[in-house]
């Protein structure tokens, strides 16, 4: 089996990956069943927390979460 005679420079190494930077940006987006809002797809909804139809996380809004440290003080 044939090996490398000598070692790949990094320089040579960025070179050759430095056409693939368009693959690191992309972001597929769908729209929420729950909200219609945009979201990644396979994740929870940022705006209402839901995931195929069920809720899956709390959503806090900013008033809320300011009520919850002002009681907690």
């Amino acid at each position: 089996m044939a090996t490398p005679k000598k070692a790949t420079s990094s320089r040579r190494k960025g070179l050759r990956h430095a056409g693939q930077t368009h693959k690191l940006y992309v972001t597929q987006t769908a729209s929420c069943p729950n909200c219609q809002e945009m979201m990644r797809p396979h994740a929870a909804c940022p705006v209402c927390g839901y995931y195929k139809g069920k809720a899956a996380v709390e959503i806090k809004t900013k008033a809320a979460a300011e009520e919850e440290t002002s009681t907690a003080k």
